[in-house]
């Protein structure tokens, strides 16, 4: 599936705020059952997620962390980014280019967390040469 013009306006209506389906019907001049049909035929396309977002910076006693990994072999980046991203504490997985293969942002508990992710999760991925972990102390307009 393909949006269309009419399903990116409402994306992008949806991407600023969370709004009723009848407050984008109103904006669009469409019903508001064709909101409705438009929205889960993205969401069943995979297209669009919906859901609440957060602030991590009021989450307490977690820690948000990039961790950048580099792959055995080139032909297993997608097989390796789909095992990671499975990883309990993993928010999301990028491949990417330049020194690393892979980009994983994971939200762990404080203190201990990232070495738990780092020694007892990570592993059970073979393939991962090495990473690299940012710890994320402050953010700007960031939510998970």
């Amino acid at each position: 599936m393909q949006p269309d013009e009419t399903d990116w306006k409402i994306i992008n209506i949806l991407q600023k705020n969370d709004v009723p389906n009848n407050t984008i019907a109103k904006k669009l001049n469409i019903s508001e059952g064709t909101v409705r049909v438009r929205l889960k035929k993205l969401k069943d396309a995979g297209i669009l997620k919906v859901k609440a977002l957060i602030n991590p910076e009021v989450l307490e006693h977690k820690q948000l962390a990039l961790v950048a990994m580099r792959v055995s072999e080139s032909r297993l980046l997608e097989s390796k980014a789909k095992k990671v991203s499975a990883l309990e504490s993993v928010l999301s997985v990028s491949i990417v280019s330049g020194r690393y293969d892979l980009v994983a942002e994971v939200l762990v508990d404080s203190n201990r967390g990232l070495v738990k992710f780092l020694t007892e999760e990570l592993p059970h991925v073979e393939g991962i040469l090495y990473s690299e972990s940012y710890l994320m102390l402050k953010t700007y307009n960031k939510f998970v």
